[in-house]
């Protein structure tokens, strides 16, 4: 099929639409992309209708968030806001087996069949797919991109772990939103995306953080979300689950999309190594991973030096799945969906929803397959899967999440009580939690 493509051209004429994902992340994603000298514009057209017409130009047992990603484009392109002549969008592809790689030309055939055919399409990727794109990944966009993310994933972590308990509402938020505009600035004018100035200004963010009166006299119940890369960071893709777990009074923990990237990397060596490869394409893995190490230190150090929780580095992330699954196993979130659940529930976030896609194998793999086995190791998990899909009600997704929460707050007493070294207290000892848990999930009794 003959597509348009984009072009370095293209560059200075048009201005570029990005689906959104990872709200703080991708902020900061536009400024990288400002300072290359391209027009972009980061899209937030949300609503039933959005998924209604990717329904409508792709078919329905294509994966929700292609479903999603589409119908917010072709929404955009319906908008009247943009000039056609003049526009392109940017999806990002993984590669491997995840139906993801696959985007960017269901993408195209719908753009065809909606009467967008001139708008070309162009690819961010680092797996060598789309070879033609006019979008290319040079050296000084990457050390950006890495920079993007690891501000962004720091950012949501402190803003987690501030806002359920501040005295002032918003003022979690507030300081999110000032240190976005600082980077993005920073970043526009070609300043604080090396390493040495992440590990200079990290410490600096997370101090100013830690600086916001909050009262932590009363717990809360800790969350922590996993799943399929799009529906577990996109509102549009979750319902807003991170804004409904808030909402709920808990404290969220979404893993960093860092170490999806970092996932990504690590299994190009484990490819070569399982299936046989060079000596360079089984060590290069290590390499990369060694060169992010760096600034992975330093945003853990400055995390637990001002009092937050910190993820586990990536080489110890790995071994959480360890006798649970193996590491071969890498189509879409494979081995790593499983060990950010152990990672949560050894950390204290052992209340969790694994948001998935309706159908999507790897998921329902190593997300929900794995659930028994870690309840197994660990009892005191709390797993919550949620499916979704345009005939997925918010309301039962929500209802399912608050039976998963309410046994939770049933366990807060004596989760605290084994923190603290003491006993429960006296109106919950010997409680019994009001709970039915069966095959297909919490029940209120």
């Amino acid at each position: 099929m003959d597509y348009p493509k984009f072009t370095p051209e293209m560059k200075k004429t048009h201005t570029i639409l990005i689906p959104n994902m990872a709200v703080t992340q991708f902020t900061i994603l536009k400024a990288v992309l400002d300072h290359e000298g391209y027009k972009s514009e980061i899209l937030g057209n949300c609503g039933s209708e959005v998924a209604q017409l990717g329904l409508k130009y792709v078919h329905n047992d294509t994966c929700y968030p292609a479903l999603l990603v589409i119908g917010q484009f072709l929404d955009a392109l319906n908008s009247g806001k943009y000039d056609l002549d003049h526009t392109a969008l940017l999806i990002t592809q993984t590669g491997g087996g995840c139906r993801a790689s696959n985007y960017i030309h269901l993408l195209r055939k719908a753009l065809d069949r909606a009467g967008y055919g001139q708008i070309p399409v162009a690819s961010l990727n680092f797996s060598g797919l789309e070879k033609d794109s006019g979008f290319q990944m040079t050296l000084p966009l990457i050390r950006q991109l890495i920079a993007a993310v690891f501000y962004g994933d720091m950012l949501v972590a402190l803003r987690s772990q501030t806002a359920p308990y501040e005295t002032q509402k918003g003022a979690a938020e507030a300081m999110t939103q000032r240190w976005l505009d600082r980077i993005c600035a920073d970043i526009r004018r070609g300043k604080g995306y090396s390493f040495r100035a992440m590990k200079r200004t990290m410490p600096r963010i997370a101090a100013e953080f830690a600086s916001i009166p909050v009262d932590r006299s009363v717990p809360k119940v800790k969350v922590g979300v996993v799943g399929e890369i799009y529906v577990k960071y996109s509102p549009l893709g979750n319902n807003d689950l991170e804004q409904f777990l808030a909402s709920q009074d808990c404290e969220v923990n979404l893993p960093g999309l860092m170490g999806f990237l970092q996932y990504c990397i690590y299994n190009l060596s484990e490819t070569a190594r399982l299936y046989g490869g060079k000596w360079v394409e089984q060590h290069l893995s290590g390499w990369l991973l060694r060169l992010l190490a760096g600034p992975e230190k330093a945003m853990a150090d400055a995390l637990r030096k001002n009092g937050y929780h910190a993820p586990l580095p990536f080489v110890e992330l790995v071994r959480q799945a360890d006798g649970i699954i193996g590491t071969g196993d890498k189509m879409g979130e494979g081995w790593l969906l499983t060990a950010e659940m152990v990672e949560l529930v050894r950390s204290g976030y052992e209340n969790i929803v694994c948001a998935q896609p309706f159908g999507c194998l790897p998921n329902h793999i190593c997300g929900k397959g794995m659930v028994s086995k870690i309840r197994a190791l660990y009892p005191e998990a709390n797993i919550t899967p949620i499916d979704y899909d345009p005939s997925a009600t918010r309301v039962n997704q929500e209802n399912r999440i608050k039976l998963m929460l309410a046994v939770a707050r049933e366990r807060l007493p004596q989760k605290e009580a084994a923190e603290s070294g003491g006993s429960p207290a006296p109106e919950t000892r010997g409680h019994k939690a009001k709970v039915l848990l069966t095959s297909k999930g919490a029940a209120c009794i």
